[in-house]
């Protein structure tokens, strides 16, 4: 069994400019920071992101948004940032939020493959666009579309060389939802562990999910 242990530099090949990138994360607790170091590093351009929230103006995924990378943010709140909001004032940056509830849930449905879900249609205030209403359970109710990405980066406390992953307590938030959400997944770890040595009853994302994985502050990183 090959190892999918690479750098840093090797894992952010794969994001491009205008790439659609989800991430784990809620502020600074469960984000992938070292790669998105490498990404902002990088130099790309135009990016969508997709994450619950908008981070800080100059930690974690914040970093991306006020250095003018990001085109279009896909979230649940900004008010962390206050970057984020100056640039969506200006209109630099195009913003669309969700109930982090239904934010959730469609990336757990763009996972399993499910297209879309069933939302009551008056929780955001607004028709997604082309979605007409209808009465279900005597509720009026819309399609949301399921949410995916060309490229999803996750944090995690483990992880063995085929990417099965184990997550610390709050950490673990919405990662194992975007690690199966994205069509190439990078997982950044704290430990690496020959396959086989982690506790099975442990792990939260098979590692049939995982692409890459880089070690966060040493080893390949």
């Amino acid at each position: 069994m090959l190892s999918k242990l690479v750098t840093h530099e090797q894992a952010v090949e794969h994001v491009l400019d205008g790439t659609r990138l989800m991430y784990g994360g809620f502020g600074t607790i469960g984000s992938p920071a070292h790669l998105i170091d490498a990404i902002l590093h990088k130099g790309v351009q135009s990016l969508t992101l997709i994450g619950i929230d908008a981070g800080y103006p100059e930690i974690g995924i914040g970093k991306l948004i006020s250095h003018g990378r990001v085109r279009r943010l896909i979230t649940t709140h900004i008010g962390s940032n206050p970057e984020a909001g100056q640039q969506m004032m200006d209109g630099m940056l195009e913003v669309t939020f969700y109930p982090q509830g239904i934010f959730a849930e469609k990336i757990r449905a763009g996972g399993v493959g499910i297209p879309g879900i069933v939302v009551d249609a008056h929780v955001r205030g607004e028709r997604m666009e082309g979605a007409e209403p209808f009465i279900f359970a005597e509720r009026t109710c819309q399609i949301e579309a399921a949410l995916t990405a060309e490229v999803g980066i996750v944090y995690a406390k483990q992880a063995d060389t085929y990417g099965n992953l184990i997550y610390d307590k709050a950490a673990r938030n919405l990662n194992p939802l975007v690690a199966m959400a994205a069509d190439i997944t990078i997982a950044e770890v704290e430990e690496i562990v020959p396959a086989g040595e982690l506790d099975p009853d442990k792990i939260v994302t098979p590692g049939i999910f995982v692409d890459y994985i880089v070690v966060r502050g040493g080893g390949n990183s």
